[in-house]
């Protein structure tokens, strides 16, 4: 298995930032918003910081997330996703800080000419190189077919191509005093030919290669699974000049507002709204959906979506650099250098258990030889030599099998969710989702979909529904307003034509107003009644139901009202219920009316309702649910969710819609609004969390119980190395069931 070289220490490399850069005293990075805070005390030159920043940030942004202790003199503090690193100092000093914030600085973009061989497919050469020489090795010296240096030859090639990729990484780790697994397995089969164990040997490096080559498919079928979402973020844009004209621009020169035309094929470049033309986009690669979206005027469209069918125009709402492609990329690519706790255990005891494993064989070869009185090194007949068993117990004790039992699974489900529209902030977030036995809901935006729908029309007097109907859609058909939206889908779904209007007119905060065949016709709210000569007879009508909305249409000779309601998203219901059958309380916390939402709880049978909360109330009931150990869920979508979203066990947000101060708080993003795969994500957490549980009990079953036999010599090295091997090699196909199977 490969490893790399021992990272270099990134909260040192920044205290040398800090102390290097004269009046600089502190620093915040927040990876996922790609920013950086620099508190300043005094003048500063801010041409040199910029330089400095971006190189420091270059140096360490590999490295950043893996847990590391504050350097002597400097303090050490995280909150939520941003870390900061400050200078130790009196409590009065961080008052006269001045911070100043810079955009991560981006690397430069070096052109190549193809893409390097994924690493798999070389340890596969190497690996089948071993095997093959070591085999013929056997048969050769099995049947005399070579002279008596043939076979060894055969092992030696065997053995350097087995051993080559573990010799490099040991020869990179020694380099810094740093002994792996990578080591033991070197030690292990140099010591097997000092004994004449060649064919072992041969098998132990055999077994070794071909588990690492496995392991670096299964992590490189990780890595595909999100470059995908790269290679489909488009490099150019067309876009629509004033005098009607077309520029073939480079994506990064979009600005706020510009108007850009995609042809059916094209991919969107940027995030917007589409302002002319129809189509439909495929958002597979941002969502796991394959059905394509439709697309008409007002509709939002995604950079990197495929545009399908349609010439469409859409104006610029989020700059490329801040696309939901592209927050899509950053968080998973922070994500996979945040540890699990679990995973944080693995590597703190990776090294200390390596030497304790030295030490322990070490113990045992005296115990076996001056002890048991054993042979040192030459094997007698029926019994094995003091060497040979430590070699043996070295091999079975190997943690090999234990270090990758947690980072295959959680590399695995944050493939496997960002290729279906979940994307975790980090393995902490699948571990703890996994322990959740509540969740909290927001209602406007979460469990509906924050778009009004027409529930029903009525007239005074009654009966003239359908002009009702005809001068609502007259008014509102050239509206984007979400209420106008619903008022004009409603309409054209029961087939009736928007009538010509004119001296049409906005009112401010009230409604609109306009000439429809002759007639003055108002729509707007209760005021524009209450307000007019009609105001002693508004009085008389009756209120809408507390859980719609209402909007007035008032013509010659006659009053009406549409009645609108948040529509509830089609998979709530369902998702609901399966959280509650799998033992979960749902909660419903909203600012919404208390009529309102509990019309939305009955419907959808959630466990409990708290309305009408502020949001200093909502974090109060998240605090309160969390009373007696209980975890806690908190699905948002809005700015107002943010305190709350900080203050539950696990964060959870809704990606289309979401605010950034949302986006920022949570720890989970359901891409395109789709509650449902809240449910894939909690099955997805549960599943891994059961796979590194039974990954663990593999290893350390079979650490354990082939330590034991090896203590007692009644294991050959020979089923030792494949008892070790083979540990690994079901590690990693069994993580690997969570990016090929279904957690839907």
């Amino acid at each position: 298995m490969t490893a790399s070289a021992t990272p270099p220490n990134w909260t040192e490399t920044l205290a040398a930032f800090l102390s290097a850069a004269p009046g600089i005293e502190a620093v915040r990075l927040d990876p996922v918003a790609r920013k950086v805070s620099v508190a300043t005390f005094g003048a500063v030159d801010e041409a040199a910081l910029r330089v400095r920043l971006a190189e420091t940030l270059a140096a360490i942004e590999a490295q950043f997330g893996i847990q590391e202790k504050a350097p002597a003199g400097f303090t050490l503090r995280h909150d939520g996703g941003v870390t900061e690193l400050a200078g130790e100092t009196c409590a009065t000093a961080p008052k006269l800080w001045k911070w100043r914030e810079f955009a991560w600085p981006e690397p430069p973009t070096v052109a190549t000419a193809e893409p390097a061989e994924p690493e798999w497919k070389a340890l596969t050469a190497l690996a089948a190189v071993c095997g093959v020489a070591g085999l013929a090795g056997w048969i050769t010296g099995q049947f005399a077919l070579l002279p008596e240096p043939g076979a060894r030859i055969l092992y030696g090639i065997a053995l350097i191509a087995g051993g080559w990729d573990a010799a490099k990484d040991s020869w990179e780790n020694l380099r810094v005093r740093k002994l792996d697994i990578h080591f033991l397995m070197l030690a292990v089969a140099i010591g097997a030919v000092a004994i004449g164990a060649w064919g072992e040997a041969v098998l132990l490096l055999f077994l070794f290669s071909s588990s690492g080559a496995m392991e670096e498919f299964a992590l490189d079928r990780t890595h595909r699974e999100v470059s995908a979402l790269l290679k489909t973020a488009p490099k150019f844009a067309t876009l629509m000049l004033a005098d009607g004209g077309e520029r073939e621009v480079p994506v990064e020169l979009l600005k706020l507002g510009d108007r850009v035309l995609v042809r059916p094929g094209g991919a969107f470049p940027a995030d917007g709204n589409v302002l002319k033309g129809r189509s439909a986009s495929d958002e597979a690669a941002l969502t796991g959906e394959a059905v394509p979206v439709e697309k008409g005027i007002g509709d939002p469209v995604f950079s990197g979506t495929l545009n399908l069918w349609g010439a469409v125009e859409f104006e610029v709402k989020r700059l490329p650099g801040e696309s939901t492609l592209q927050k899509i990329i950053r968080l998973i690519q922070t994500a996979q250098k945040l540890r699990a706790p679990s995973e944080r255990f693995t590597d703190k005891f990776g090294g200390s258990y390596t030497l304790a494993v030295l030490g322990g064989c070490a113990v045992m070869f005296f115990v076996w030889w001056l002890g048991f009185r054993l042979p040192a090194f030459a094997n007698a007949p029926g019994t094995t030599s003091a060497f040979y068993r430590t070699m043996t117990l070295l091999v079975v004790t190997s943690p090999c099998a234990l270090v990758l039992s947690i980072p295959s699974a959680i590399l695995a489900a944050i493939a496997w969710g960002a290729r279906h529209g979940v994307l975790f902030r980090g393995g902490a977030a699948i571990e703890k989702l996994a322990d959740v036995n509540v969740v909290a809901l927001d209602k406007t935006g979460t469990l509906t979909t924050g778009e009004l729908a027409v529930v029903g029309y009525e007239s005074f007097p009654p009966g003239r529904e359908q002009e009702v109907i005809a001068l609502a859609h007259a008014l509102e058909a050239n509206s984007q307003h979400p209420l106008a939206r619903a008022i004009v889908r409603d309409a054209q779904a029961r087939g009736v034509r928007a009538a010509e209007i004119e001296e049409f007119q906005s009112l401010t905060g009230k409604g609109v107003r306009g000439r429809v065949g002759g007639g003055q016709v108002l729509l707007g709210r209760r005021e524009l009644l209450e307000q007019g000569p009609l105001a002693a007879w508004a009085n008389q009508l009756p209120p809408a139901p507390a859980e719609l909305a209402e909007v007035w249409v008032i013509g010659q000779d006659m009053v009406g009202r549409v009645l609108l309601r948040d529509e509830i998203r089609s998979a709530s219901r369902g998702v609901l219920t399966a959280l509650k059958a799998a033992g979960i309380r749902t909660v419903m916390l909203t600012g919404d009316r208390r009529q309102a939402a509990e019309a939305v709880a009955r419907e959808l049978g959630l466990d409990e309702v708290k309305s009408g909360l502020s949001p200093e109330q909502k974090v109060e009931a998240i605090q309160a649910l969390r009373v007696g150990g209980r975890k806690v869920a908190m699905m948002g979508d809005g700015v107002n969710d943010a305190p709350c979203l900080a203050a539950a066990d696990v964060s959870v947000a809704m990606g289309a819609r979401g605010s950034d101060a949302a986006l920022e708080q949570a720890e989970v993003i359901l891409m395109h609004d789709r509650i449902e795969n809240f449910l894939a994500a909690f099955k997805l957490s549960r599943r891994a969390k059961a796979i590194i549980r039974q990954n663990l009990t593999i290893s350390l079953g079979v650490v354990v119980l082939m330590a034991v036999a090896a203590i007692f010599g009644i294991v050959p090295l020979a089923v030792g190395v494949a008892a070790h091997e083979g540990s690994t090699v079901v590690v990693c196909l069994n993580s690997l069931r969570l990016l090929f199977g279904k957690n839907r």
